[in-house]
């Protein structure tokens, strides 16, 4: 006998992301979510926190990642230190049913090993934001000021428009202000559409961002859309 399909969700921070789950559930429909995260071994508080920041850091010469912690601070993080993390998580969702698994972030990953397939939220946004956009300009809004290059130069080589990115932290206490003014100053450049690029913009984000006059895609609605379909096309996993 088989369940319905589930979908393993993995964050590079520590789960469960409570901040997602409100936004995340309209949109899987039956489909079970299973989450868990990179970090979810780790210690962040002391001494101990201290070491952990430090290991899992960014290299001097590598584009930084920022992700939510359990107690709802925020850690900045590089892709080397993250991959043998995010394959034990891809390994547990798995353990626990999921017939495929999103990795919850927006960042360039090289391949994660998997038993089952694996879905990354970069190309799932990024295509999904190129059909819809055409040869429009395009706003982004990151996380931090330290991934504006990297983000714009991304981005600009997938779309044949115009590209400018702004930063504004999602997990700042000031969050909704950062977004509003990043938004505004890109419409005010000449963005026709605007693009929040982190999972951990929320759907209230985007209502912020939305005063700028400017439709807004958020990238955590496009990811878990499509990652959706594929949890529901593919094969069900047996009970």
């Amino acid at each position: 006998m088989s369940e319905g399909p589930a979908l393993g969700l993995v964050t590079i921070g520590q789960a469960p992301r409570t901040d997602l789950t409100d936004d995340a559930a309209p949109l899987l429909g039956g489909v079970r979510p299973v989450e868990h995260g990179a970090l979810d071994d780790d210690v962040f508080d002391g001494p101990e926190g201290e070491r952990t920041r430090a290991a899992v850091a960014p290299a001097p010469d590598e584009a930084p990642l920022v992700s939510r912690l359990r107690d709802g601070s925020s850690v900045v993080l590089g892709h080397d230190a993250l991959a043998p993390r995010l394959r034990d998580a891809v390994a547990r969702c798995e353990a626990d049913g999921a017939g495929a698994t999103l990795l919850l972030c927006t960042g360039n990953f090289p391949a994660v090993d998997s038993a089952r397939p694996l879905l990354y939220a970069e190309p799932l946004v990024q295509q999904g934001v190129r059909g819809l956009t055409g040869t429009d300009p395009v706003g982004i809004v990151c996380p931090l000021p330290d991934q504006r290059a990297d983000v714009t130069a991304r981005w600009a080589r997938l779309l044949p428009g115009p590209v400018e990115a702004e930063a504004a932290n999602p997990y700042a206490a000031d969050a909704h202000e950062q977004v509003a003014a990043a938004a505004g100053k890109l419409a005010r450049g000449g963005s026709r559409w605007l693009v929040l690029d982190c999972i951990g913009y929320s759907e209230s984000m985007r209502t912020a961002a939305s005063a700028a006059g400017r439709p807004v895609l958020l990238a955590r609605a496009l990811a878990v859309r499509l990652a959706t379909e594929a949890a529901v096309a593919l094969p069900r996993t047996a009970a």
